[in-house]
């Protein structure tokens, strides 16, 4: 907690108190929910089957920021500390508001939110997590149209006896959103069912329902069941809109027994994802209250967003509408690409047709990209203009969780920026930031689909380059991204090429301000290459970032001996490589400016002196005055040290530095790095002290 200053309490919830605390170092608020635990054992047993939700990536949930257990001296006990994040406001206080001012909740936001909240419910379901402790409270507001589940539980947690009869006896409205077989400690996925009921039941009714009213309503039906018939007339009676859909909805989801009650999702039912599907069954009406619900699609996706057409932005509700067709879809994409961007956008919402949009975008020849184009006449000269971009973005947002989509989208933009920057290597080319915000989501979102993750890469190189760009991607903690799947992936060559090109390209022109997330980038660069020996494009990105790291001192004087065998054995492979050669060099010279262990080194590599391989790259590259300037600023600063002076002198260094004077008289730097060379030789004697750093630029 040393960390977090408090700032205030939020009412306790059903396990414990809520702190509103403000991080010391950067001011960001937080929620830390605060557990007492009966001893250790109870505590670390409850950290550990909370520590999975740290890697969960939702769109619409909350994760835990921070997870930690601490002693409280005062009142001798142990507590389990949950960081969340801070939000104003949440489904509870909208709820609450309406029951005030006796009006009705919006019928397109509570739409749209329900398919938030069913698309997170069922991606927690699809990985056999439950939530436990559903509740409009836990149902937080990011922005007014954009909703987040918090408060994710643990078994351990919610079987606390002890502690669930005093907090049930302190605040039952916290214990009402319950389902029955909770209320004996028993947990499944069919609890969150009841309790998201309880929730639609409340934001439905709280136009004539109030506070005190709704708590009663809620635990009598848990026994009552012919409580809920007359709230469900009395929604008809009053037209509040989608009352039907909620009548045929909520005996579905509030059955007593669990083995009755509906789910999210049935179990093999229609995705969306497939090409073909058949036409949806029909549904009968739903069955008397407390009868068995019968042979009926028992989704709740399915009677709200398939029967009754409700919308929303959520992902789980464009996976269980019915397909377009492929010959239909097919018709419509047999145009110019204005036709097909057309199309794209008029059926956003369709996974399947954006697929097949992109699939023949992909299949289009160069020449026939603006062919008739009424909108983008000169669209065969790219780059593309931002409308199409613009377009796949959004396609990429609303379709996050559709990893075939990504892939795609990411093809045809890496197509129209290969070909714009053939055409202009100047130009600048998706320098917004919606583009950045769009790649680092779905990163996160698909964080083991390697092939993503490369041509993902390989946009963020690509815009990098962009003015401000390199920047937020720092900001955006690109830099322990990059290194955790470099460390992830390490078999994956492809992975491993890209990630280092992409951290050469952060680090090429970029002002660094925390060094901190590149501690860990030299022992990786050197595995990397240590894994690939004989990979020649491997050593070129390796020896580049290997180069940039030391120019930023990012390199630990006890690596410096591998790194300086990696350069050698970088330039022994592949010496007519000139970038590779050119970045070696440079990094070489660099380590030596840097110390005299370094400096010897090179002079006394294993298996080859690289003063062998100093004359090999210059016979090799001696009309080359970029590469022949990095050999000799080497030399300079190698010469620089008192011991190293007889082994460049008896490995004939002299006569090729002299040669390299009397050849280059036009390059001022290169003369300058020869005569300080010949000097010393001549003099015997470094200009700078033994030991020390090199005096050279």
């Amino acid at each position: 907690m040393e960390k977090y200053q408090i700032l205030g309490r939020l009412s306790p919830g059903a396990l414990g108190v809520n702190l509103v605390v403000e991080e010391k170092k950067n001011k960001v608020k937080h929620v830390i929910k605060q557990v007492e635990c009966i001893d250790e054992h109870h505590a670390n047993k409850a950290l550990e089957e909370l520590m999975p939700l740290l890697k969960l990536r939702h769109a619409h949930i909350s994760i835990y920021q921070e997870l930690f257990i601490m002693w409280n001296s005062e009142i001798c006990s142990l507590f389990l500390c949950l960081v969340m994040d801070y939000n104003d406001g949440s489904f509870q206080e909208i709820i609450q508001k309406k029951r005030e001012t006796r009006t009705i909740i919006d019928s397109e936001w509570m739409q749209n939110m329900l398919g938030q909240v069913l698309d997170a419910l069922e991606y927690l379901h699809q990985l056999d997590i439950v939530h436990r402790n559903l509740k409009p409270s836990n149902i937080v507001l990011v922005s007014s149209n954009h909703c987040k589940l918090q408060d994710l539980s643990s078994n351990t947690m919610m079987t606390d006896k002890a502690k669930w009869n005093i907090r049930a006896e302190e605040d039952p409205f916290q214990k009402s959103w319950m389902a029955p077989e909770a209320l004996d400690f028993s947990f499944s996925q069919k609890v969150d069912i009841w309790s998201l009921g309880c929730i639609i039941l409340d934001m439905a009714s709280c136009s004539f329902i109030d506070r005190a009213e709704g708590l009663l309503l809620r635990k009598s039906i848990r026994s009552h069941p012919d409580s809920l018939q007359g709230v469900l007339k009395t929604m008809e009676e009053k037209m509040i809109p989608d009352a039907k859909t909620f009548g045929s909805l909520l005996p579905l989801m509030l059955q007593i027994n669990p083995s009755e009650r509906i789910t999210i999702r049935e179990e093999g039912a229609h995705t969306g994802r497939s090409a073909g599907a058949s036409a949806l069954p029909n549904i009968t009406p739903p069955p008397p209250w407390g009868a068995s619900p019968g042979p009926l699609r028992r989704e709740v996706i399915h009677i709200t967003f398939v029967i009754s057409n409700f919308q929303s932005s959520s992902i789980a509700v464009t996976l269980h509408r019915q397909v377009v067709p492929a010959f239909i879809t097919d018709l419509l994409l047999d145009s110019n690409i204005a036709s097909i961007l057309e199309v794209m956008q008029s059926f956003s919402s369709r996974p399947e047709v954006q697929l097949r949009a992109m699939k023949r975008l992909l299949r289009m020849p160069e020449n026939q990209l603006g062919q008739g184009s009424p909108w983008y006449p000169a669209l065969a000269g790219l780059p593309w203009p931002m409308e199409v971009v613009e377009v796949l973005v959004t396609i990429m947002k609303q379709h996050e969780r559709i990893l075939d989509i990504q892939l795609y989208a990411c093809s045809l933009l890496l197509r129209s920026l290969g070909q714009a920057l053939a055409q202009d290597p100047a130009a600048e080319v998706l320098s917004n930031g919606s583009v950045i915000s769009v790649l680092l989501s779905i990163m996160q979102s698909h964080p083991n689909s390697e092939p993503l993750l490369v041509m993902v890469y390989s946009l963020l190189t690509i815009i990098s380059s962009q003015e401000s760009a390199s920047e937020k991607l720092q900001k955006a903690g690109l830099f322990e991204h990059i290194l955790e799947h470099l460390s992830t992936f390490p078999t994956n060559r492809d992975v491993c090429i890209n990630g280092l090109s992409l951290l050469w390209a952060l680090l090429v022109d970029a002002i660094i301000v925390d060094k901190t997330p590149l501690e860990k980038a030299p022992a990786l660069v050197a595995e990397m290459l240590a894994t690939y020996p004989k990979d020649v494009e491997m050593a070129e990105a390796g020896c580049a970032v290997f180069w940039l790291l030391s120019l930023l001192g990012c390199i630990e004087e006890h690596q410096f001996e591998d790194v300086v065998a990696l350069f050698l054995q970088s330039i022994q492979l592949c010496q007519d490589r000139v970038p590779l050669v050119n970045n070696a060099y440079r990094g070489l010279a660099r380590l030596a400016k840097m110390s005299e262990l370094a400096a010897l080194h090179v002079v006394a590599a294993e298996g080859s002196s690289g003063l062998n391989l100093i004359k090999e790259t210059y016979e090799l590259h001696k009309d080359d005055p970029e590469v022949v300037e990095n050999v000799c600023m080497l030399l300079a600063h190698l010469a620089s040290y008192k011991e190293i002076l007889p082994e460049l002198v008896s490995n004939g260094i002299q006569p090729l530095v002299q040669a390299i004077k009397e050849r280059f008289t036009s390059s001022l730097e290169l003369v300058s790095y020869a005569e300080t060379v010949l000097l010393s030789l001549e003099a015997n004697t470094p200009p700078g002290s033994a030991g020390g750093e090199s005096g050279l630029p």
